[in-house]
């Protein structure tokens, strides 16, 4: 009896070992319609002809496949899981339909879950996709201090990249720059991105301004800003956990765009002063000379000066006007301005020289400067103080007002010649040479016909050197390899000392090497793929233990603390397993 019964214990045994689980699982059965739902389907066979749902009222992306082994005690466990995410179309009851599998002739279906699809909910959660995650937890905004201002009235412009608190971002790549087609523009320099806490809508979030521009508009109308589009390397958190305990992270690289941005600009109003030239902001106007008395055909400086904030690069300063009887030249101007994020801010001074001919006072016509202010949306106009020439010695002008009017502004004087007036100006001269000397049988006249015979042998040497490196295929490959070390731990070098950013400069700058020597992309770069790769391509077994033992290092530190002299070894190591593997390849 006792015997009969274990036989019958055995065989019911037996029969459930044989037996294959095919089951299908959710990470949620309630979710809203702005939500995402993962489906796993797993089963524990090795099975084929798997066949997912029609998955009705969702849109689907899958499968994703991964398999796992393991031995416990001695006994192996095998699990093979198809991944789906799932978007609902439609609030209700939602049934997910059965996932069929064949297994050794015999077909395994799921079990039907239905899960409850409720309107949009305030905090959205994606589910564990990371495209997903990455997509919703990036926010690259434009911010324009004012949408309507006036034609040539500076505005600033920021571009300021969110992310949501429980991802991390590496330094993000600029792929398409802005364009600012109707503005004059100046980008401010950020010497190095701040990263901060902040909040977006209402979420805690981080923060950090990636370009500041100050623009001028040069038309009125809307006009649009082509906007920045920067590639952004996000660090997801996983299920997987490390042998400390700590999540492990999953690197997405994600596009992210500011959109387009409209500004509307207002034209001037229609009654602008005399002197106006186009100047907006507010400003200050100042004529000043450095004499007062001065004898005829000596000189003097006449300044005239606007200082202040504004499109100071955009307008012209007045012009001075002086009597026929007086001698101006040319300005010579000097500028000094600089421009911040709230605009340019500084002065525009025209330096005129000025040389009186005749004895007599010489008053300087009133200059007037005028501006729109956008803060009173106003013209003002300012008006210099008055400044006169008095020219105490010199020629007296023939029955000529010594004083300035209208007339003889326009009028060419009659003039009296002197010994101490300017001279014509001459179009031939008489000048000889000082001395002559000839270049011909010179030193120099030597030395520049023998230096290309000098030359040839040099020529000659260096062309041998260059066949004999050539010839070196040993060499040139080690000499290859060296550049490559270089090119790709250069940042991993920089940060020596500073453990964290190390070692994420280190892992980095392994999986770029493989990645260009490969041209494999970056979901591709896992432990077992990389063994894979390089096994395919006959690099030793000891090359490729040491670079895998590399990266596992690489993971660790991030949460260990680590000595300079470790870092100095690993760093050691990394140039040996690249150099190794070059050498193979």
């Amino acid at each position: 009896m006792k015997k009969l019964l274990y036989i019958l214990l055995l065989f019911c045994s037996t029969t459930l070992l044989s037996q294959v689980s095919f089951v299908a699982k959710v990470s949620k059965k309630k979710l809203g319609m702005n939500e995402r739902l993962r489906v796993d389907f797993v089963v524990d066979r090795d099975g084929d002809n798997f066949s997912a749902p029609n998955f009705k009222g969702f849109s689907a992306q899958g499968p994703n496949q991964s398999v796992s082994r393991s031995w416990v005690n001695g006994k192996s466990s095998f699990n093979k899981t198809f991944t789906y995410y799932l978007t609902p179309q439609k609030t209700g009851k939602q049934t997910i339909g059965q996932a069929t599998i064949v297994f050794k002739g015999n077909t395994y279906k799921t079990s039907p879950i239905l899960v409850d699809v409720t309107p949009a909910v305030e905090k959205p959660k994606g589910g564990e996709n990371p495209d997903y995650v990455a997509n919703n937890s990036l926010h690259l905004v434009a911010r324009v201090s004012d949408k309507t201002p006036y034609l040539n009235e500076g505005i600033s412009l920021e571009y300021v990249l969110y992310w949501d608190a429980d991802v991390s971002i590496s330094t993000p790549q600029e792929l398409a720059s802005p364009k600012f087609a109707d503005f004059w523009s100046q980008e401010i320099g950020i010497k190095q991105l701040k990263a901060e806490e902040a909040t977006f809508k209402g979420q805690p979030s981080g923060k950090v301004v990636l370009k500041k521009f100050v623009l001028y508009p040069q038309k009125t109308g809307k006009l649009k800003l082509e906007p920045l589009t920067v590639n952004v390397p996000v660090r997801i958190p996983t299920n997987r956990r490390d042998f400390f305990g700590q999540r492990l992270m999953q690197t997405v690289n994600k596009s992210v765009s500011a959109g387009s941005l409209v500004v509307d600009v207002k034209a001037l109003p229609a009654n602008a002063p005399e002197g106006f030239t186009g100047a907006v902001g507010q400003f200050n106007f100042n004529v000043s000379q450095t004499k007062k008395s001065l004898n005829a055909n000596e000189s003097l400086q006449v300044n005239v000066k606007v200082s202040g904030k504004g499109n100071l690069k955009l307008f012209e300063l007045p012009k001075l006007k002086t009597p026929s009887s007086i001698e101006v030249y040319d300005p010579e101007s000097k500028p000094s301005i600089r421009t911040s994020i709230s605009g340019m801010r500084g002065s525009l001074t025209d330096t005129y020289t000025v040389v009186p001919q005749f004895k007599g006072q010489f008053p300087i016509p009133d200059m007037k400067f005028a501006y729109f202010d956008p803060k009173t949306d106003s013209y003002k106009q300012l008006v210099a103080n008055n400044i006169a020439v008095n020219v105490l010695q010199g020629p007296v002008q023939d029955e000529q007002p010594v004083t300035a009017t209208a007339k003889n502004l326009a009028q060419k004087p009659k003039t009296t010649q002197n010994s101490k007036s300017f001279g014509y100006l001459k179009t031939q001269t008489k000048l000889q040479p000082i001395s002559e000397q000839l270049f011909f049988k010179t030193k120099l006249y030597w030395l520049l016909f023998l230096l290309p015979l000098l030359g040839i042998p040099l020529i000659l040497i260096l062309v041998k050197r260059k066949e004999t490196l050539a010839s070196d295929i040993v060499g040139s490959k080690a000499r290859a390899a060296s550049k490559l070390v270089k090119k790709y731990l250069s940042s991993a070098k920089k940060n020596l000392g500073d453990s964290k950013p190390f070692y994420e400069s280190l892992e980095r700058a392994l999986h770029n090497y493989l990645k260009a020597k490969l041209n494999i992309d970056t979901n591709e770069m896992n432990k077992e793929r990389i063994r894979e790769l390089l096994e395919m391509r006959s690099v030793d077994k000891s090359s490729i233990d040491n670079y895998i033992s590399l990266l596992e290092t690489c993971d660790m530190a991030r949460y260990t603390p680590s000595t300079m002299q470790t870092m100095k070894e690993d760093f050691s190591k990394a140039s040996s397993v690249i150099t190794q593997i070059d050498k193979q390849w």
